[in-house]
């Protein structure tokens, strides 16, 4: 068996092998049958494809299963036994010098808080499908085409509790700013690098020269080997309506040889490409060697969120870690989390992150609250609202595991000490979901007090750590503030020891700043001036409370000072109206003190997705006489209108978007009584929603479903694989006005012209509108249907625009 993990490391350029729908098709596979059930019929056509992609010069094969997971095979399949099928199909024709990568592809479900499914459950769908695949011999997985970052770690983490093979991870990106779930390529790879994935990269959605900006973007922290697979450009119906790729080998492989300047090690092909295409391409790449990547940016340590990357290090601008999320002193705040409630949590994350706090710590450690049932359901609710990566703060490992089990990127450990069965316990686990930790110099119940015990404790924890393989960008040493009220040298050696962190390890530090001036006066100001003297040293974060003006001026001024604020343009953003005064002064800046948290009125709520906070602003509105006809016409369809707008600028990405539509759903909810006794809003226009016969894809379709209802339709969704004889019945009996229908693959976007035909025999006059990411306007016209969309926003806006 060939060893990937060498190809992995040395110098030379490999390649995958390409697309295998267009050539199924080409080869027997009917229309709206999955390829893989087709793979289990026809094993020899299958086989065929992976010889002429050898035969071309690929080095990797993949299997055919990307649909091979029970949601896109079926309640019934026997997916461990498809996958190691197909696997060995692959094996047989690889033999000994040429790769296998197990494809593992999308389920069509989104995770909570997206959606319904949790990640456990995510995760075991595709252990079982990978279980079969390393049976049928692969030598490595690769997940593939993923679109939403939690889907891609559940695709991780079931790998690491298979098998030990070689993982490899490709996301697909809309544009070089973010894939449909907000996430940026940069993001993504951070993420991955941080669960010691091997290889990622990118594939679908774009041709070649669209892709090159997209590796292009991944460069900034990248150590490892890419991966990058583009499409033969979109597909498209030719006179004899077959689906076609445009894009030549030649012109392809020239575009995509391009890759290499930009670290890719392993180039291929996707959707419309061939063994000619692969062919092509190996000519064109010739003898280049693989250019390693050199990290343009030094940075120890990065915390993800699924939206956003914060970078941790030496050259990096300190970090606040907001400490308000925490039930100690606070009773209001224990009581509702001991009720399961997150009112006044939630009003703290909002606080501090107008305060400027780019991650949030979450303790919910009080008397009579489960922490293991609260941790994770407070950390999802706060991952719903607010793109900050959270720090999962708890004494409780089973605690922290729970809430590792529902983020969707890369949190923060709080903590890890050397209290005995810690690190076992929670390093590995950090480790297997790339989960940063802080190291607590805390060995027993003696606090170390100097430098020297400071260092002798953490150097034993370091051991300790590595002995279970866990990389040093994980790990963040607290450097333990203790209080000089009563230890005056206490400050001093806590300085020696960021500054021995720093130099002999490399390993960024955090403390919390309010410890150091316990029982004295003025704690803001010591706090302050103690901030400055650690940021001088290496320090890199710090937890308190961001709403304090004057840590915040510390720590502006400080940036300018360390040269970590180029311009000091930060600075002055924030203080160039700056005033001294009694209270450290006044800044004119965004976050120049605490503000007003949560919407104040319907249409702010819906546009910044306050789920937690609509019904209390209807009732508010309802209870001063306002007319429910008013409140949504006025107020909440112009909100939704508005957040649409932010989606189509790419403001706002598809959580954004979900999140202010159940927003409105449940303002709606709310007020649908009301309308219907004052006689109002009974008659809605229907809309038909359905996939097509053969095709089990129905997220984009059940976000189109959810915006339409928000905006007044009437929606019947009969979910997906429905025949256009249903479609067209159900909408006859329903007096619908529109039919929508989704496809996602090109051998079943083909079905949606039987819907056409079907209404033309029955002579209805109703109106049919399409989408799907392989549809085009070409396509639409073909057929004859009456408009397509790419996105929910845009189907609205057609679906009104074909009932007027």
């Amino acid at each position: 068996m060939p060893d990937f993990r060498k190809a992995l490391s040395d110098d030379k350029v490999y390649f995958f092998d390409g697309g295998y729908g267009t050539l199924l098709q080409g080869r027997g596979l009917p229309a709206g049958m999955s390829p893989e059930i087709f793979g289990l019929q026809s094993p020899d056509v299958i086989k065929s494809v992976h010889k002429d992609y050898v035969a071309a010069g690929a080095n990797v094969l993949t299997t055919n299963t990307f649909g091979g997971s029970r949601p896109k095979l079926g309640a019934d399949a026997d997916v461990i036994g498809l996958n190691r099928e197909m696997a060995l199909i692959a094996r047989s024709v690889a033999g000994d010098n040429v790769f296998v990568g197990g494809s593992v592809g999308p389920t069509g479900y989104f995770v909570q808080p997206l959606g319904e499914m949790t990640f456990k459950e995510m995760v075991e769908i595709y252990k079982e499908q990978i279980q079969g695949l390393v049976e049928g011999g692969i030598d490595l997985i690769l997940g593939e085409t993923h679109f939403d970052l939690a889907e891609a770690r559940a695709v991780v983490i079931a790998a690491r509790e298979v098998c030990d093979l070689p993982i490899a991870l490709s996301m697909t990106f809309e544009s070089p700013a973010a894939c449909l779930t907000g996430t940026s390529p940069q993001t993504f790879i951070d993420t991955m690098q941080n669960m010691g994935v091997e290889l990622m990269g990118t594939n679908c959605s774009a041709g070649p020269e669209q892709m090159y900006d997209v590796l292009k973007s991944m460069q900034t922290r990248l150590t490892s080997p890419l991966l990058a697979e583009a499409n033969a450009g979109l597909p498209e119906l030719d006179e004899n309506r077959n689906t076609v790729f445009r894009l030549q080998p030649e012109p392809f492989a020239k575009q995509s040889a391009r890759f290499v300047e930009v670290g890719a090690k392993f180039i291929g092909g996707c959707c419309g490409t061939t063994p000619d295409h692969i062919k092509a391409l190996r000519n064109a790449v010739g003898s280049a060697m693989w250019q390693r990547p050199v990290p343009q940016e030094d940075c120890q340590m990065v915390l993800t969120s699924r939206a956003q990357t914060v970078k941790i290090g030496f050259e990096q601008r300190g970090v606040i870690i907001g400490e308000r999320i925490n039930p100690t002193g606070k009773k209001v705040l224990s009581a509702e989390l001991q009720n399961g409630q997150f009112t006044e949590a939630m009003k703290f994350a909002a606080e501090q992150i107008l305060a400027g706090a780019p991650v949030l710590d979450v303790n919910v450690g009080a008397p009579l609250v489960d922490e293991v049932k609260i941790l994770p359901a407070l950390a999802k609710e706060i991952m719903a609202q607010h793109p900050a990566p959270l720090s999962i703060d708890s004494t409780n490992p089973e605690a922290v595991e729970a809430a590792l089990w529902t983020y969707a990127g890369s949190p923060l450990v709080n903590s890890i000490s050397g209290e005995a069965g810690r690190m076992e316990r929670l390093g590995p686990l950090c480790k297997k979901f790339g989960a940063p930790f802080i190291l607590l110099p805390i060995i027993g119940t003696k606090l170390p007090f100097t430098c020297a015990e400071r260092i002798e404790v953490v150097s034993k924890l370091l051991e300790e750590a590595d002995s279970y393989g866990i990389p040093r960008r994980l790990i963040m040493v607290d450097a333990l503030a203790l209080t000089v009220s009563s230890k005056p040298e206490a400050a001093r050696h806590c300085l020696d020891f960021i500054r021995h962190c720093k130099e002999e390890w490399n390993l960024p530090t955090v403390l919390g700043l309010s410890n150091v001036s316990f029982g004295l006066p003025a704690r803001e100001l010591l706090n302050s001036s103690f901030l400055t003297l650690c940021q001088g040293q290496g320090l890199s974060a710090f937890i308190a409370n961001p709403n304090s003006s004057r840590l915040r001026e510390s720590l502006y001024a400080t940036e300018v000072l360390l040269a970590r604020d180029p311009q000091a343009e930060q600075f002055i953003a924030q203080y160039s109206g700056w005033t001294p005064g009694g209270d450290g002064g006044q800044a004119t800046g965004q976050n120049s003190g605490p503000k007003k948290v949560g919407a104040d009125n319907l249409f702010d709520a819906v546009v910044t997705g306050d789920r937690g906070g609509i019904l209390a602003l209807v009732n508010r509105e309802l209870d001063g006489g306002r007319d429910p006809f008013v409140l949504v016409n006025d107020e909440l369809i112009p909100a939704i209108m508005e957040v649409g707008e932010k989606y189509e600028r790419k403001e706002y990405f598809l959580p954004q978007l979900l999140q202010s539509a159940e927003t409105l759903q449940k303002a709606f909810e709310k007020l649908k009584p009301l309308l219907e006794a004052a006689g109002g809003q009974t008659v809605q226009d229907v809309i038909v929603m359905a996939t097509v016969e053969g095709d089990i894809h129905d997220i984009g379709k059940n976000i189109v479903c959810l915006m339409l209802r928000n905006h007044g339709f009437d929606v019947v969704d009969l979910g997906k694989d429905v025949t256009a004889e249903k479609i067209v019945d159900v909408a006859q009996e329903k007096g619908a006005k529109i039919i929508g229908l989704s496809a996602l693959m090109t051998t079943t976007m083909v079905r949606m012209e039987d819907t056409m035909k079907l209404l033309k025999e029955r002579e209805l006059d109703i109106k049919v509108m399409i989408g799907g990411a392989v549809i085009t306007g070409g396509f639409c016209d073909s057929i004859g249907a009456d408009g397509w969309s790419t996105d929910a926003v845009a189907a609205v806006k057609l679906a009104k625009r074909l009932v007027q």
